[in-house]
């Protein structure tokens, strides 16, 4: 498997496992019966799951765009030592948003934000202009 592919398949684990934390705080917080039903008045998650929750739809966003980078430069045949170095760059900066977001490291959060978007942009050029 070419390393694109690889880090693909980290970053969609990573997304993919984000919500277990938030929900184990949800149960903690709401109790099971809560947590399982549709509570009309449930109390105020941890902070931290929050931020978690925000961080977890920001990566779902995210991965649609750089799946589909991926996986045409894969068809393609397009892969060189720039495409492994964004996918790279995207599968890191997301693990370090993830925790930067749930940890509330505002500028951080940011540069690791702008990190994946970078790595998203490289690959487009990549694949357009080769």
């Amino acid at each position: 498997m070419k390393s694109e592919m690889m880090y693909l398949v980290w970053a969609t684990i990573l997304a993919g496992l984000t919500w277990l934390p938030y929900v184990l705080d949800r149960i903690m917080v709401w109790g099971l019966k809560d947590a399982l039903g549709y509570p009309e008045s449930p109390k105020p998650q941890s902070p931290w799951a929050i931020r978690m929750k925000a961080a977890h739809a920001n990566a779902i966003e995210n991965l649609a765009v750089f799946s589909v980078l991926v996986l045409v430069a894969n068809a393609a045949g397009i892969s060189n030592s720039t495409t492994v170095l964004a996918a790279s760059l995207y599968f890191w900066a997301r693990l370090v948003h993830l925790l930067a977001y749930t940890f509330a490291i505002p500028l951080v959060r940011t540069l690791a934000f702008a990190g994946g978007f970078i790595a998203q942009a490289i690959f487009a050029w990549q694949l357009v202009v080769g």
